[in-house]
């Protein structure tokens, strides 16, 4: 595959407006009426059209600002919007790992065309309230960014933020690397300086969610997925760099010692997460376009799932293959809520690798409680392929590995503070078996079937006189 860094063009995923476009000259955008309201309309239109279209809300509840959802509603566009087939996603993300690429910083950009310095959130920025029992607005689609106060290299993650005054939000942080950059600075007594991001283009969101080790920048992730350095402004307010031609940014600071009460929150595992003290952030400024658009991600859609699932999906198969050379594919279903269940194909070489490759899945991200591990003819992209599978080639008393206790997702309800079990299924095929046990059976040629050289479309359906005798 070509190098990230010698990309001929920009992939259509490299301009937040550009892809709009792209959307809309596809058929994949649909302009919603004016003045749809914030409060659950919104979502409810972006949940009906995910998957099928994006929708374009212009003054939604009267607000200036347009608001834009379900923008990588699918797998497909996702890989369009990197500019490569369905089937090279994994790889093109993979390459973009290993190449990171340096951001460039610019003296001025369209983020920051317009400033507020006196901050009242409800009345800036077109925040929608998305789910049923959802605690009120929030940020959904916001890349945080924030410096590790020990290295000062940047990091970039999407933190659910729930507004919970005019420039105050509370934040779920997770153990992940934004909570480790605060827990440094809460000790040293100081706040953690950060701006949130809105309205950045897919390529850079994609990037936010890289599984990458703690002081390896995800904008330069970006950098290589873009094939040129992503152009990024300092921050009026503090020393953070951020894109510069995203839509709008909150600068702010996550403060110590103060906690808010926050949730509950749709989550996607598709339940809510429970209301609990969470940190607090408090915003001292919003730059934004003169024209700006916000983007919102609706809380469980598929939009949410698949962010997630594909730059794990990446780092996963890179792991697993440092390790076991058969493996070939990985899969995280949204059925599994795109974290918890993995599915991986392997070319297996001798009895046992498949639990093995269970093992080292497990290891590799503790969010996953359910790995199922298949031959190199099954489709893991296709379920009923993997049920099939299991159907016939899964023991339980054999191929069944059940590990107690182990860390898990603090977002699985079904965990104790995220601590339950995990399942691995060994679905391959024993080495010894004879050749016909598990020979999948085949029609020859059928994959060679030319439909519309053998049917006649001008029957209409008629049996009775495509048989030749007329009508009876």
């Amino acid at each position: 595959m070509t190098g990230p860094s010698v990309l001929r063009e920009a992939p259509p995923g490299a301009s937040f407006r550009g892809w709009l476009d792209r959307l809309a000259g596809r058929g994949r955008l649909a302009i919603a009426k004016k003045g749809i309201s914030l409060e659950f309309e919104l979502a409810a239109i972006g949940k009906r059209l995910e998957g099928e279209k994006a929708v374009f809300f212009p003054r939604p509840g009267g607000h200036g600002i347009a608001v834009v959802a379900g923008l990588l509603g699918e797998r497909l566009w996702i890989a369009e919007a990197m500019g490569v087939a369905e089937e090279k996603i994994l790889e093109r993300f993979a390459v973009a790992l290993k190449n990171p690429l340096p951001w460039r910083e610019i003296p001025s950009a369209p983020v920051q065309e317009v400033v507020f310095e006196k901050v009242d959130l409800g009345r800036l920025l077109p925040i929608p309230t998305h789910n049923e029992l959802d605690s009120g607005p929030y940020i959904s689609a916001g890349v945080l960014v924030a410096r590790n106060p020990e290295s000062g290299v940047q990091n970039l993650a999407i933190h659910r933020c729930q507004v919970n005054g005019p420039d105050e939000l509370a934040l779920l942080l997770l153990p992940r690397h934004t909570l480790h950059f605060y827990e440094a600075a809460e000790r040293a007594g100081e706040a953690l300086d950060i701006a949130i991001v809105i309205g950045v283009d897919p390529l850079t969101a994609l990037a936010s969610q890289a599984i990458a080790p703690l002081d390896l920048d995800e904008l330069a992730i970006a950098g290589a997925l873009h094939g040129a350095p992503v152009e990024v402004v300092a921050c009026l307010g503090n020393p953070l760099r951020v894109p510069a031609h995203a839509e709008i940014v909150l600068e702010g600071r996550l403060l110590p010692k103060k906690r808010s009460l926050e949730g509950p929150f749709g989550e996607f595992p598709q339940y809510y997460s429970e209301r609990r003290e969470r940190h607090l952030a408090k915003i001292d400024r919003v730059t934004l376009r003169r024209d700006a658009l916000y983007h919102t991600i609706l809380g469980g859609g598929r939009e949410h799932l698949l962010l997630g699932a594909i730059p794990r999906e990446a780092s996963l198969l890179g792991d697993l293959r440092r390790h076991f050379p058969g493996v070939i594919d990985v899969h995280l279903p949204m059925g599994g809520a795109g974290r918890f269940v993995l599915y991986v194909k392997l070319e297996k070489r001798r009895e046992g690798e498949g639990k093995n490759v269970i093992l080292a899945a497990f290891a590799a991200h503790p969010d996953l409680k359910e790995v199922v591990v298949v031959d190199e003819d099954v489709d893991i992209h296709r379920p009923a392929e993997v049920e099939w599978a299991l159907a016939t080639r899964f023991q339980a008393d054999r191929d069944l590995l059940l590990i107690e206790g182990a860390q898990g997702s603090r977002l699985d309800p079904s965990a104790k503070e995220g601590v339950g079990a995990k399942m691995g299924l060994d679905a391959t095929r024993p080495l010894d078996a004879p050749p016909l046990r598990y020979k999948r059976i085949r029609v020859p040629g059928e994959e060679k079937v030319d439909l519309d050289a053998v049917l006649d479309s001008s029957a209409g359906g008629d049996w009775r006189r495509a048989r030749g005798r007329g009508l009876s």
